[in-house]
C-alpha cells in the first residue's frame, strides 16, 4: 500500500510568497514494519553484501552507560537503511553507484552517546553482491537495531523552519503568528518541513540549524538523509499523518497504543511495546530526544571525488525550543 501525504490545508506560497524561492523537495520514505528482501529498499531490513569484503565490525572503546556493550571488543554493526537509486530519484548517487546502505554500531560511542554510523555507495549490479543476514549484537538495546521495514517513497514539497533567514522570519511573523490565531494552522509546525524518515529537503532541526562543514573542500554541506524516531509528532501530525493510516473515525490518539506506534514509529514498535512503562508522551519525549533522529550531510564536491563525508547529529536534550546541542560525525566509503 502506498503512502500519501495529504496536500497541505493552506496555500503556502500564495499566503507567503517570500518563502516559494526556498521551497526544497524531499522524499519521505514511509517505513512500514514488514518483511523486505535483500534486493529491495528496506528500513532495517537485510541487505546486499559482497562477498569479497568482509562484514564491518566497530572496534571502538564504548562509555559505560545504559547502552553499553557487556563486554569490549569488536561487534559487528548492524544494518540500519538500503535504497536503490531507482526507488528514490531525487537523490543524486555518485557516479557508477546506485546503492545507499547506512550500518551503526549499536551501543553508545564517546562522541555524543550515541551509535556510531557508516555509509557506503555501490554499484547494486555486481554479482558479488549476495543476501547478507541481520547481524544481532549480544546486548544491543531494542532501542538501535530497528525492526525490518519496507519502504513507500513518496516526494513533497519542504519549505524552511528554522532555516529560514533571519530577515524574512521576521517579516513574516506576524502574518504566521496572525494565520495561526485565524486557522490554528501553525507555519512552523504544520506547513514547513516534512516529518519522519526522509531523503534530502530541509532537516527538521530541534533547535537553531548547525551545519556541519566539509573538511576537505570547507563548503557547507548538503542534508542527505534523516533517520528519525517518529513519523510525526503530537502536533505535526496534522498535516505529515499519510492518508492512509488516517483512521476513519476519531484521530491518530484514540487507536489503541500498540496500533499506533506501528505507524507512528515502525521501526521501533517492538521496542516501544516492550519499552519502559513510561506515560506515552513523556515515553516519545525521551526516545525522540535522546536517541534520534539522525541527520546524515554531505557535499557534492567531495562526493565525486570520493573524499570524506562528514555527517552530523543535533539531538535536543530538552524540551524546550532552544536546545543543548551534540553531535556525531562520521566517516564515508564509496565502494
Amino acid at each position: 500500500m502506498a503512502r500519501t501525504t495529504p496536500p497541505r490545508p493552506l496555500d503556502v506560497e500564495t499566503l507567503f510568497p517570500e518563502v516559494a524561492s526556498y521551497r526544497k523537495t524531499a522524499v519521505r520514505l514511509h517505513p512500514r514494519l514488514g518483511d523486505p528482501s535483500a534486493r529491495e529498499s528496506s528500513l532495517g531490513g537485510p541487505v546486499l553484501w559482497p562477498l569479497s569484503e568482509p562484514w564491518p565490525h566497530c572496534e571502538d572503546d564504548h562509555p559505560r552507560t545504559a547502552f553499553s556493550p557487556p563486554a569490549q571488543g569488536p561487534i559487528p554493526l548492524v544494518p540500519v537503511l538500503q535504497l536503490f537509486a531507482a526507488d528514490v530519484p531525487d537523490l543524486a548517487f555518485p557516479s557508477a553507484t546506485d546503492l545507499l546502505q547506512v550500518l551503526w554500531c549499536p551501543f553508545d560511542h564517546e562522541d555524543g552517546y550515541v551509535p556510531r554510523p557508516e555509509i557506503y555507495w555501490r554499484d547494486g549490479s555486481l554479482s558479488d553482491l549476495q543476501p547478507a543476514n541481520r547481524p544481532r549484537p549480544t546486548g544491543a538495546d531494542n532501542d538501535y537495531l530497528p525492526d525490518p521495514c519496507v519502504l513507500h517513497p513518496e516526494r513533497v514539497t519542504d519549505y524552511p523552519n528554522w532555516d529560514l533567514p533571519d530577515e524574512v522570519a521576521d517579516v513574516l511573523e506576524a502574518g504566521f503568528q496572525q494565520l495561526e490565531e485565524e486557522t490554528g494552522w501553525s507555519y512552523w509546525s504544520h506547513l514547513s518541513v516534512s516529518d519522519g524518515v526522509k531523503v534530502g529537503g530541509y532537516p527538521t532541526w530541534t533547535q537553531e540549524p548547525n551545519w556541519p562543514t566539509c573538511p576537505t573542500c570547507r563548503v557547507r554541506m548538503e542534508h542527505l538523509l534523516t533517520i528519525s524516531s517518529n513519523e510525526f509528532d503530537g502536533e505535526s501530525w496534522r498535516t505529515w499523518l499519510p492518508i492512509e493510516d488516517t483512521p476513519a473515525m476519531g484521530t491518530i490518539w484514540d487507536l489503541p497504543y500498540e496500533q499506533r506506534t506501528e505507524i507512528q514509529c515502525p521501526p521501533w514498535a517492538h521496542a516501544r511495546r516492550h519499552g519502559r512503562h513510561l506515560p506515552v508522551r513523556m515515553h516519545q519525549l525521551l526516545r525522540q530526544a535522546l536517541r534520534l533522529p539522525l541527520r546524515l550531510f554531505l557535499t557534492a564536491r567531495c562526493f565525486d571525488q570520493r573524499a570524506i563525508l562528514v555527517p552530523a547529529r543535533q539531538p535536543s536534550i530538552t524540551s524546550g525550543r532552544y536546545c543543548s546541542i551534540l553531535s556525531l560525525r562520521f566517516t564515508a566509503r564509496v565502494i
